[in-house]
């Protein structure tokens, strides 16, 4: 026997909106919205999920935990431009400059990676 992860929670001031960039990146549906955060999850799967929690205070430093995108059925730059679209920024957490991956921030400042090379 072990453990799983059934959900992954984030802090946030915007939960509905940090929800809606989420599921926009995802292609994710909300399942639940309630006064104390949003729950996200992929279409037909209610299983695993991203929960959304609001906070008062914003984020003021790195991630210890971060999420690792891949782009699905385009390349890494056109899936860059879409995520940047979106309301993503790059940032530099102090990474290599000729890393494979980019280093991005969601609304709220949380990092989160897009694996393969972008130039």
């Amino acid at each position: 026997m072990s453990s799983r992860i059934t959900v992954l929670t984030i802090d946030a001031r915007d939960p509905s909106g940090l929800a809606d960039f989420w599921c926009r990146v995802l292609d994710w549906q909300i399942m639940d919205d309630v006064d104390e955060g949003v729950g996200i999850a992929p279409k037909g799967e209610s299983e695993s999920r991203i929960a959304i929690f609001a906070v008062p205070e914003a984020k003021t430093q790195k991630n210890r935990l971060h999420l690792d995108l891949s782009a699905d059925g385009i390349t890494a730059q056109a899936e860059l431009a879409r995520l940047l679209e979106l309301g993503a920024r790059r940032v530099d957490v102090g990474q290599p400059s000729d890393a494979s991956w980019t280093v991005l921030a969601d609304p709220e400042g949380n990092e989160f990676c897009l694996l393969g090379m972008v130039d």
